[in-house]
C-alpha cells in the first residue's frame, strides 16, 4: 500500500527523494518556501540574463555516476559530453590545467615540478587506486553512519576483501599521505590540491578526511560536465518527473511547525495550511529543524543532528555578472579556479563559471553570465559595519585578480550584483547564509558524519549537511538514503 510522504524542500536532495518516492508509487507532497527549485542550484533572473545561484559545475552524470542512476531510474536521461579540459587554475605561480584524462593531467601537472615526478606519480598512484576502490561502495551506497541492524547488514554485504586496505586510512588526513610521499613540503603543489578541496570538501589537505579527498580529487576524471542553462536543470527535471508521477509540488509553503499526532506526522505551513503524512523527509536547513519541533520531540534528536544544527558553516559572497564578449580579447572559459596566494577565503581564492559562448539559456548572443564565488567566515559579516565592508573589499579583491588575467573585463561588464550572506539567507532559507555543509574533516565525516535518520521515527533528514556531504553528488545520495529508509525500498 502507498505511503504518504511529506519531503520539506527542494534542494537537489528532497527533490531526488521526493521524484523517486513518486515514481515508485508513494504518495508524495514536497513543498517548497521558495518560488523556485534546486537551492544553492537553484537560478534567478535578471532582465535578459539567467543566473546559477551558487553549483555550476555538474558530476555524477557519467555511467553510474549518482545523477545518472537518479535520470535513469526516472526514465529521463541527461545526455551530455565530459569536458577534456575540466578547468583552468590559476595560482601565483604556475596555471594548471584539470585534464580528464588521468595520465594526461599528471603529465601536465609534473611539468609544473620536475624536481618532484616520482613522488607526485606516486602520489596519484596511490589517490587513483585508493578512490578506485572506495568507488567500488558506490553501486550499494550503503549509509554511514549505520543506525538500524539493517544498515549494519548492507555495509556488511558492500564489504569486499579489497576493501581491507582502506582500513588503515580511516582516521588518515590527505597531509598524511602527503608527508610519506615526501611532498608535505611543496607548496604550490600542495596549494593546488587545496584550492580544489575547498570548493569541494569544504576544507584543505591539512585536515581533510585522505579517503573522502581521494575521492574528491579522482571524481573529476571520472566526469565533469557544463551543463546548458545550470545545474537547475537537475531540480527542473525532478520536479517534471514528480508531477508526472502524480506527486504534488507547492512553491511558496514555508513549513513552521512539525509535530506527531496519532502515528502521523503533522506540518503547518506559514499560510496555517496542514499536512499530514506517515513519514517526513527534511531538506530544510538542519539549523531551523529544531525550532520547528516540540522541545519534547526536539529532545529526541541525535547528538550529532543537534549539535550540527548548532554549528557555524562557511558563507560566502558571490558576483553575478554579465559581461559583453565582444569587448574581451577572448571569451572566458566555463570553469575556472583564481588564487593569489593569500588563503582559502575572503577572495584570496574564488572560482568562476561563465556560460558557454551559444547557451542562449543564460545569455543572449554575444553575452556571458559568470558567477563569482569566494568562501567567507561567518564572523565578517556579524555587524551592519562589518557586512558593508566585507561586501566591498571582497568584491573588490575578486575584480582585481579577474582584471589581471583578463585585462579589460570591468569594461565588459554590463551588469553585476553581489550575493552576501543576507542574500543567500533570503534565496535558501538559510540561516546567516551558511552554505556548502560541514568540512570534511576527520571528526565530521565517514562514520563521525551526521545520520539522514534523526533519531525520530517517521523524520528523516537529508542535503548538504547529512552524508555524505556537500555538493549535488552529496546531497543526492543522503536524498537516496532517506527515501530508501522512508519506505524500505532500495530504489536506485
Amino acid at each position: 500500500m502507498p505511503r504518504n510522504i511529506l519531503v520539506i524542500g527542494a534542494g537537489i536532495g528532497g527533490l531526488t527523494a521526493a521524484a523517486l518516492l513518486a515514481k515508485s508509487g508513494e504518495h508524495v507532497t514536497l513543498l517548497e518556501a521558495s518560488s523556485e527549485l534546486g537551492g544553492c542550484a537553484g537560478k534567478f533572473k535578471r532582465h535578459k540574463f539567467l543566473f546559477p545561484a551558487g553549483a555550476t559545475l555538474g558530476m555524477g552524470l557519467e555511467k553510474g555516476g549518482i545523477h545518472e542512476r537518479v535520470f535513469r531510474f526516472l526514465g529521463k536521461p541527461l545526455p551530455l559530453e565530459p569536458l577534456d579540459n575540466v578547468m583552468e587554475m590559476i595560482h601565483p605561480d604556475h596555471t594548471f590545467v584539470f585534464l580528464k584524462e588521468r595520465e594526461k593531467h599528471v603529465d601536465n601537472i609534473v611539468r609544473h615540478f620536475p624536481e618532484a615526478e616520482t613522488n607526485i606519480r606516486s602520489f596519484y598512484r596511490e589517490i587513483y587506486s585508493t578512490a578506485s576502490t572506495v568507488r567500488t561502495l558506490m553501486g550499494p551506497l550503503p549509509a554511514l553512519p549505520p543506525a538500524t541492524a539493517k544498515e549494519w547488514a548492507a555495509l556488511a554485504a558492500a564489504i569486499r576483501p579489497v576493501h581491507a586496505k582502506l582500513l588503515p586510512h580511516f582516521n588518515k588526513t590527505l597531509g598524511d599521505c602527503l608527508g610519506r610521499h615526501g611532498l608535505g613540503g611543496l607548496k604550490a603543489f600542495r596549494h593546488m590540491l587545496d584550492g580544489l578541496l575547498i570548493d569541494s570538501m569544504q576544507t584543505g589537505s591539512e585536515e581533510v578526511s585522505y579517503l573522502l579527498a581521494a575521492v574528491a580529487l579522482d571524481i573529476y576524471h571520472e566526469g565533469a560536465y557544463y551543463v546548458p542553462g545550470g545545474l537547475y536543470r537537475f531540480a527542473e527535471i525532478m520536479g517534471e518527473s514528480l508531477k508526472e508521477n502524480g506527486g504534488a509540488l507547492k512553491k511558496r509553503r514555508t513549513v513552521v511547525k512539525l509535530a506527531r499526532s496519532e502515528g502521523s506526522w503533522i506540518a503547518i505551513d506559514h499560510r496555517g495550511n496542514s499536512y499530514e503524512a506517515d513519514a517526513v523527509i527534511f531538506n530544510a536547513p538542519i539549523h531551523l529543524l529544531p525550532g520547528m519541533l516540540s522541545k519534547d520531540l526536539a529532545n529526541l534528536l541525535k547528538k550529532p543532528l543537534l549539535q550540527g544544527a548548532s554549528t557555524e558553516t562557511w558563507t560566502t559572497l558571490t558576483l553575478y555578472i554579465a559581461v559583453d564578449s565582444s569587448k574581451l580579447s577572448a571569451q572566458l572559459p566555463p570553469f575556472r579556479q583564481i588564487s593569489t596566494g593569500s588563503g582559502m577565503a575572503e577572495g584570496g581564492h574564488f572560482f568562476m563559471s561563465a556560460s558557454r559562448p551559444g547557451d542562449l539559456l543564460r545569455a543572449p548572443a554575444g553575452f556571458q553570465t559568470i558567477t563569482v564565488s569566494t568562501h567567507s567566515k561567518a564572523h565578517h559579516w556579524d555587524s551592519a559595519e562589518k557586512y558593508k565592508a566585507a561586501r566591498r573589499a571582497l568584491s573588490a579583491r575578486m575584480l582585481d585578480a579577474i582584471e589581471q588575467h583578463v585585462p579589460g573585463f570591468r569594461d565588459a561588464i554590463v551588469h553585476l550584483e553581489k550575493g552576501a550572506p543576507k542574500a543567500w539567507e533570503r534565496f535558501t532559507g538559510r540561516p546567516n547564509g551558511y552554505v556548502g555543509g560541514f568540512p570534511q574533516t576527520l571528526d565530521s565525516a565517514l562514520f563521525n558524519s551526521i545520520s539522514h535518520r534523526s533519531g525520530i521515527s517517521g523524520l528523516y533528514v537529508c542535503g548538504d549537511h547529512i552524508f555524505p556531504g556537500g555538493g549535488t553528488i552529496g546531497a543526492a545520495a543522503s536524498g537516496i538514503h532517506a527515501a530508501r529508509s522512508a519506505v524500505s525500498k532500495r530504489l536506485v
